[in-house]
């Protein structure tokens, strides 16, 4: 088996025969799919039931998973060469497969492609270039310059490489990719990208990056804290990594000023004591500028002046 393509499910009605028939829909068919089914109150898994009888894809129906577990779940399911992450509200394109088969003629760790968003049926191409196959920082130097950086389906990863490290997504947490694709990037001997864009991102009011729950923002600030302990004390004794320790600390500062005001000032507060605010600095003195305004007051920086 070539690919292994994992599909978290959990109340996506709406969107999931879109996502499921692009997997019928595929040109390239060395593939199983692995679902990983929680509890749905909105007809999602008989939907899913129906391909799952008349493709034999496998079912894993687990209530309370969450999407992290359901991914690990189906990571540990999965027997293809590499393992593809596709959320079940998103679709691929029909010759996604085909496309990612032939760039991986040279077997990297990691291959990145590219994504579109659907918002309100409108279509928008982030059009990234390319690069050849490098080593796992060199790699991130790079992603950091895309539109999307850190989410998991935007990749296709080498299975025995994924499971010799031992990956797993941080469970019951929110925005699990923050925490662990830069990790898995700058760990991985090789990582190639293609221009390809082969992934529609369809982005739903009520999704969990577009939830305005605010209880749920602030657990994704605690969450992403914990997460980027983690990442910073995995790579620790990698070389070079001055671009993943700006991202995760940029990450971190950015978000906070998302908060209300007395709530950025509590994390405020946090991030200084963790030293984010001393991340690496890019050189260029716009960048060094931006730098120091952000240092000064990030909150005045993301909400007024570059708005």
């Amino acid at each position: 088996m070539k690919f292994s393509i994992i599909v978290p499910i959990y109340n996506v009605g709406s969107y999931l025969k879109e996502c499921l028939e692009s997997l019928i829909n595929q040109t390239y068919k060395n593939f199983e799919v692995i679902t990983v089914i929680d509890k749905c109150d909105d007809g999602s898994e008989k939907i899913a039931d129906k391909y799952i009888k008349k493709y034999g894809w496998v079912k894993i129906y687990e209530e309370h998973t969450g999407l992290a577990k359901a991914r690990n779940i189906g990571i540990q399911k999965a027997t293809g060469d590499y393992i593809v992450l596709l959320d079940s509200d998103d679709y691929l394109e029909n010759d996604f497969l085909e496309t990612i088969n032939k760039a991986l003629n040279d077997k990297p760790d990691i291959l990145r492609f590219q994504v579109r968003d659907i918002i309100n049926d409108q279509k928008i191409d982030h059009n990234e270039i390319g690069f050849d196959s490098t080593n796992g920082t060199e790699a991130f130097n790079k992603i950091i310059r895309y539109h999307y950086i850190e989410n998991a389906w935007a990749y296709v990863y080498k299975r025995d490489y994924f499971i010799k490290n031992k990956f797993k997504y941080m469970e019951n947490c929110i925005a699990e990719d923050y925490g662990l694709t830069p990790l898995v990037i700058v760990k991985a001997k090789t990582v190639k990208s293609i221009s390809y864009i082969g992934y529609n991102y369809v982005q739903r009011n009520n999704s969990l990056m577009n939830n305005t729950d605010y209880t749920k923002k602030i657990k994704k600030m605690d969450d992403m804290l914990k997460q980027s302990d983690y990442e910073k004390e995995q790579i620790k004794n990698i070389d070079n990594i001055e671009p993943i320790l700006r991202f995760l600390d940029n990450s971190l500062i950015y978000y906070s000023t998302t908060l209300k005001y007395r709530d950025y000032k509590k994390y405020n507060k946090i991030l200084k004591k963790k030293n984010c605010y001393k991340h690496p600095i890019e050189n260029g003195l716009k960048s060094k500028v931006r730098s120091l305004i952000i240092k000064t007051n990030s909150y005045l920086f993301y909400n007024y002046l570059v708005r």
